[in-house]
């Protein structure tokens, strides 16, 4: 799995960042890959580890 120098690799400040972000800046999980050049199966994977997966109603991993 490649993941990206600009994303935390710990998934739990990964979730953080990511949620944050989708809060404040995004309004998809797509949106945010694209503008970071990352691969939404590999994040949705990573956070899966922890228990999370996206919510498309609600923009944020929970």
């Amino acid at each position: 799995m490649a993941f990206y120098e600009k994303l935390p690799t710990d998934p739990a400040m990964l979730l953080s960042f990511i949620n944050t972000q989708l809060r404040d800046n995004y309004e998809s999980l797509e949106d945010f890959c694209a503008a970071f050049g990352a691969d939404i199966e590999e994040i949705a994977a990573k956070l899966r580890t922890i228990d999370y997966e996206y919510d498309e109603n609600r923009n944020r991993f929970l």
